[in-house]
């Protein structure tokens, strides 16, 4: 079972470590990753395809008039529904990390080496709730999940078995 990981870009070059986000990117078995370039005027574009060449589960959407984050966040859904079977889609705004997660680096490290615990947990709250959604209620927000299963597992209600 696949996940989908869109991950929204505007005027970061800057901030890209192609080398460590291929490779962490590369790593992360069961996720697509769709990088939206959100009509960046710096070179973000160009570093995104880089990334593209070396990993087999990235793909592009480039965005070439800019649009609202709910809205690059719904054009990466789309892609992303029509290209691949995914149960689940998450996305990352990498212009709006939080504390915990300051560079998109971490983010991706910890999407890599957590990918499991982030399917199960989407799964929990996707069993708990009683109406079916749509795909752009599906939609789940990596960094919220991110945060949340970090706090769990400080307080001790981390019960997932994984290899923290």
């Amino acid at each position: 079972m696949k996940t989908g990981i869109i991950i929204i870009f505007h005027n970061y070059e800057k901030k890209i470590d192609i080398d460590f986000f291929a490779n962490y990117c590369c790593k992360a078995i069961n996720i697509e990753f769709c990088l939206v370039n959100n009509d960046s005027k710096d070179d973000t574009y160009l570093l995104l395809e880089e990334i593209k060449e070396q990993c087999t589960n990235v793909s592009i959407v480039n965005i070439k008039k800019f649009k609202s984050d709910i809205s690059a966040v719904k054009s990466g859904a789309r892609y992303m529904f029509n290209q691949f079977k995914l149960n689940h889609i998450g996305y990352i705004n990498s212009n709006l990390l939080n504390k915990q997660y300051q560079d998109l680096n971490t983010v991706i490290q910890a999407i890599s080496e957590h990918q499991e615990v982030i399917i199960r947990y989407d799964k929990e709250i996707i069993n708990n709730q009683s109406k079916k959604k749509t795909l752009f209620q599906k939609l789940f927000s990596v960094l919220e999940y991110l945060t949340k299963l970090e706090l769990n597992r400080h307080v001790g209600n981390f019960y997932y078995q994984s290899e923290f």
